[in-house]
């Protein structure tokens, strides 16, 4: 497979485990933001052009989101995406700090 990175087992097991938990944090601010808005899944889904059952799936964790679509949510909410890369040690350190 050229231009493609062949992992072991285990760093296939750690980047799963990094994409679960990313998708959880994401969806989780997601639902406090809308929460804390006072919007229905609904009211989401009619502004950001896409049908209730997609969010229900995104906000219980049977979604994987694309860039578009959680740019598109954000916008139905007046918000704007972030991604930001942190140095690890950072991030583990951030991770503990809310345990």
């Amino acid at each position: 497979m050229e231009g493609y990175a062949v992992f072991s087992e285990e760093t296939a097991i750690i980047v799963e485990k990094e994409q679960k938990k990313l998708r959880q944090e994401i969806a989780r601010q997601y639902v406090d933001c809308r929460k804390r808005k006072k919007l229905t899944q609904a009211d989401v889904a009619a502004a950001a052009g896409m049908k209730r059952p997609g969010i229900t799936r995104f906000e219980t964790g049977r979604y994987n989101p694309t860039v578009d679509m959680l740019v598109r949510l954000a916008e139905s909410m007046g918000m704007s995406v972030e991604i930001r890369l942190v140095e690890k040690a950072a991030a583990e350190e951030k991770q503990v700090q809310n345990s």
